[in-house]
């Protein structure tokens, strides 16, 4: 039916110079990026779109009143809340609307309007309130989503599943083209690198029907990976970008246009090269949140010189140190804070690539991928560590970022297999991005007993069904991302029981 129906002053030097921009007049549909809800809590979403002139190379002149309404029903009759926001031009005309006095836990449908014209309905749903005793929560999560590399179908098939949210885990958009047998292209195959840029590139993905159908059909909760930026980034600096000055520059950038472009509040706006995502997410007694941002604030790779060679890491000391990071002190305290004041039936970690030890070494020999958490093991602990220690038992862990379908029990000792399962990993494929060859990952699987199952050379998303005795994990999988109207499929079901965490077979 939806398929259808960042210090201030030092921010402004940071800022790379765009190229000037004709002034447009507004298109006959200004909503022709869709519209989208995110951050739902009990009492309140915060809805979002951005306008659009006629012409997509042309930029909108002066700030442009838009309303917007909030409905109980599907025919926008029993309105509840209303008003207007104002889309300007330094935020690209997007529109931010932070709608509170909301019920919990029931569906709201929204729409904008500009003049004479009128969005699509929406639909969305709050969070529960936070003591309720909810029976069963239903989700989506997805990742890595390369436009020239497949068609959106799967998003088609999540509008029309029956969900609570859809969370997404990074790589919504990409900095550059790569990839074989493409159907479809970037305005540029250059990498990109200025505000501009990245504003085309996201109202490039999001002119995408499909994915307009998701977010007009679920509240999302959104987090990123490196491509929203540059590939492998770290904190300051890129392989592509050693130069911290100008990689800052062009993070500022990348970060606004995120936010620019997603369902977040506009207490989130960045200050120049920063923006606070990380947050919690309460879902009554059954389910929290706790969603990760695991770029912003890393350390630097581990032997980079190694990595710059386009290797993994094999006998580097550097990769184990203590003091390596994934998070930052900030984040890692507020996450183990959070881990020791769980309360629900399931903690849910959503970050952003495979957590599980994965070595990939033939033989004796021990290698590990730099960029990923096998690069940053002394984080890895602690993390699961605070998770072992939590109150709440039971904790899913949502990944993304490897293109390819992972199921694996987290262990408190990945070195000893008999060492205590302390949380259960699933990682959920990508919507299109390419992944690598299936063949080698089942020889890595063989190596690293923790890991229960993956899949690689498919494309899709998970669908998680939760519920106080158990957890329903499925992947769904596309037939094809080069057809356009691909059907869709249960590739495999895992089951995580209530108090003994780890991967069985439904």
């Amino acid at each position: 039916m939806f398929r259808r129906s960042f210090v201030a002053g030092a921010a402004a030097s940071l800022v790379l110079p765009s190229l000037a921009r004709a002034q447009g007049r507004l298109a006959d549909d200004p909503f022709g990026l869709g519209i989208a809800s995110g951050r739902p809590a009990a009492d309140s979403v915060v809805l979002w779109t951005r306008l659009m002139a006629r012409d997509r190379s042309e930029r909108l002149a002066g700030a442009i009143t838009v309303g917007w309404s909030v409905a109980e029903d599907e025919t926008m009759q029993r309105i509840v809340r209303s008003g207007e926001a104002l889309a300007e031009p330094r935020w690209a005309h997007s529109v931010h609307v932070d709608v509170g006095g909301l019920a919990a836990n029931r569906p709201y449908w929204y729409r904008f309007t500009v003049g004479r014209a009128a969005s699509a309905v929406g639909r969305t749903r709050t969070a529960p309130s936070a003591n309720e005793r909810l029976q069963e929560l239903r989700f989506a999560f997805a990742s890595c989503q390369q436009y020239e590399q497949g068609f959106y179908s799967s998003y088609s098939h999540m509008a029309a599943d029956e969900l609570d949210l859809v969370v997404h885990l990074g790589d919504y958009i990409y900095e550059k083209s790569w990839g074989r047998d493409l159907v479809r292209h970037h305005e540029s195959r250059a990498r990109i690198t200025t505000l501009d840029q990245y504003r085309d590139r996201y109202a490039l993905y999001k002119s995408d029907r499909d994915l307009q159908a998701a977010h007009a059909a679920h509240p999302w909760i959104v987090t990123w990976d490196d491509h929203e930026v540059d590939d492998d980034y770290t904190d300051d600096i890129s392989p592509q970008e050693a130069d911290r000055t100008r990689f800052l520059a062009q993070r500022a950038g990348a970060y606004q246009a995120f936010w620019e472009h997603m369902p977040l509040s506009n207490a989130m706006r960045p200050q120049g090269p920063s923006l606070t995502l990380y947050d919690r997410y309460r879902y009554g007694q059954l389910a929290e949140f706790h969603v990760l941002d695991d770029r912003q604030y890393r350390s630097h790779h581990a032997c980079s010189a190694t990595l710059k060679q386009g290797k993994p890491l094999e006998g580097c000391a550097e990769r184990i140190e203590p003091g390596r990071t994934m998070l930052g002190a900030t984040q890692e305290a507020w996450f183990n804070d959070g881990m020791a004041r769980a309360s629900t039936r399931w903690n849910i970690v959503a970050q952003q690539t495979l957590m599980a030890e994965l070595d990939r070494g033939p033989g004796d020999r021990h290698v590990y991928w730099a960029d990923g958490w096998d690069g940053y093991p002394a984080p890895r602990q602690r993390l699961l560590d605070a998770v072992g220690a939590s109150p709440v038992k039971d904790t899913l862990v949502l990944g993304g970022d490897v293109h390819s379908f992972w199921a694996a029990d987290l262990k408190q000792d990945f070195a000893s297999p008999k060492s205590r399962t302390v949380a259960t990993e699933f990682v959920g494929g990508s919507i299109t991005s390419q992944g690598p060859a299936n063949d080698r990952m089942q020889a890595v699987k063989a190596k690293n007993p923790h890991i229960r199952s993956v899949t690689s050379g498919v494309n899709g998303y998970a669908h998680v069904a939760l519920d106080r005795k158990k957890g329903l994990v499925s992947f769904r999988t596309v037939r094809s991302v080069k057809e356009p109207d691909s059907p869709v499929q249960t590739l495999a079901r895992f089951a995580v029981e209530a108090g003994r965490p780890g991967v069985q077979q439904a």
